[in-house]
């Protein structure tokens, strides 16, 4: 059994200073792979910022402590958060075996390193600079205190371009890459309810923010063409909210579309995973993300992905042909993954206990062990 420390300040995306508060924070990718170092019997800690906590009260299946951060003009909560008290917590409880801290472009990944170097582990997402303030904190973070005084912390990338990105500025990078977990014992739970086993169902689903990153006008663009080209009988189903629901809505009335395009809202893992589950293929057409979790749910489920080549998920599926990769993708693509779809659904299937949370948080322990044992 290990203690294991895991420090995630920024629990969920927000694309303003403003953080938007949620009821609960037991659908963020962070609380499902702590909830792998439970099932695996170890004891593990969640710590992460204050401004993240959730509306009204919530109780936690482990602990987690809710640090303050400061200076919020400079060090702004969405992406580069300053927590002042997270050293004198690190030199006083020294109960912890292993610390899994996430990004080396962060403040709270340095004051982990710094003082407990050996038993630190950093989750490293990012594949390209921070773009705040034109890259510049970013290029010189990387250039000074990554290669300076971070070396002694183990780095273990969760994508194949993340290993690259990072891996010209520090050498102590793990060959095992980790991806995002998924909570299977939750995920079966859900479908074994809803028995989307009965089969896929002639349909699409996108799970996302409406917001313009995120491209879901190309994707209604998309299908739009697809029924119009004689599949008359699919829907597409879109779930999440965001800022461009209206004039999403509007491209769905000019291609006369409403009664085939549902827009669902914002929903938890138990409403949205069965319509995954029952859909022919995730779609994505974003332009901008890292690691996705709504893809690794998607496989997980058995669902295929049709995605750009801008996730970083995108090499596996790519590889593992989990569905199709393609930028500024269209109708062949719609075509592809349904009449291919048996095959890749196999492929789904086959893949999705590498994507298991219990996997991902054994992988860390072992990784911990391992450079225990070496004395590194």
């Amino acid at each position: 059994m290990s203690r294991v420390l895991v420090i995630n300040p920024i629990l969920y995306t927000a694309e303003t200073n403003q953080i938007p508060k949620v009821k609960s924070i037991k659908d963020t990718m962070i609380y499902t792979l702590c909830l792998g170092f439970l099932e695996n019997g170890h004891e593990v800690t969640l710590l992460a910022a204050q401004d993240y906590k959730p509306l009204g009260e919530e109780n936690y299946d482990f602990p987690v402590i809710w640090m303050e951060t400061i200076w919020h003009k400079i060090f702004m909560p969405r992406c580069f958060p300053y927590m002042p008290k997270l050293r004198g917590y690190l030199k006083k409880h020294t109960e912890y075996d292993l610390i899994i801290s996430s990004e080396m472009f962060s403040t709270w990944s340095y004051t982990a390193t710094r003082v407990c170097p050996k038993k630190t582990i950093i989750w490293h997402e990012l594949a390209k600079h921070n773009n705040m303030m034109h890259q510049i904190p970013s290029k010189v973070w990387h250039q000074i205190v990554v290669k300076f005084l971070m070396q002694k912390a183990l780095i273990v990338p969760r994508s194949e371009a993340a290993a690259a990105f990072i891996g010209a500025f520090s050498k102590n990078i793990s060959a095992t890459i980790i991806d995002h977990g998924v909570n299977m014992t939750k995920l079966q739970n859900i479908l074994d309810i809803t028995q989307p086993s009965q089969g896929k169902q002639n349909q699409f689903v996108v799970v996302s923010q409406l917001i313009e990153r995120k491209q879901i006008d190309k994707t209604i663009q998309a299908f739009a063409d697809f029924y119009k080209q004689g599949h008359c009988e699919y829907k597409l189903y879109i779930i999440g909210q965001g800022e461009l629901e209206e004039e999403l809505r509007k491209l769905v009335q000019k291609n006369q579309l409403e009664d085939v395009v549902i827009f669902c809202g914002r929903m938890n893992h138990e409403q949205l995973l069965p319509i995954v589950a029952r859909s022919k293929a995730l779609l994505v057409s974003t332009r901008k993300d890292n690691n996705m979790v709504s893809i690794t749910e998607s496989i997980a489920v058995g669902t295929p992905v049709v995605t750009t080549t801008v996730p970083y998920n995108a090499a596996y599926i790519a590889r593992e042909k989990l569905g199709v990769v393609a930028d500024d993708w269209g109708v062949e693509a719609l075509e592809e993954i349904c009449e291919k779809n048996i095959m890749y659904i196999e492929n789904c299937e086959k893949y999705r206990d590498k994507l298991s949370n219990v996997s991902c948080a054994e992988q860390f322990v072992t990784l911990g062990k391992e450079r225990s044992k070496d004395g590194k």
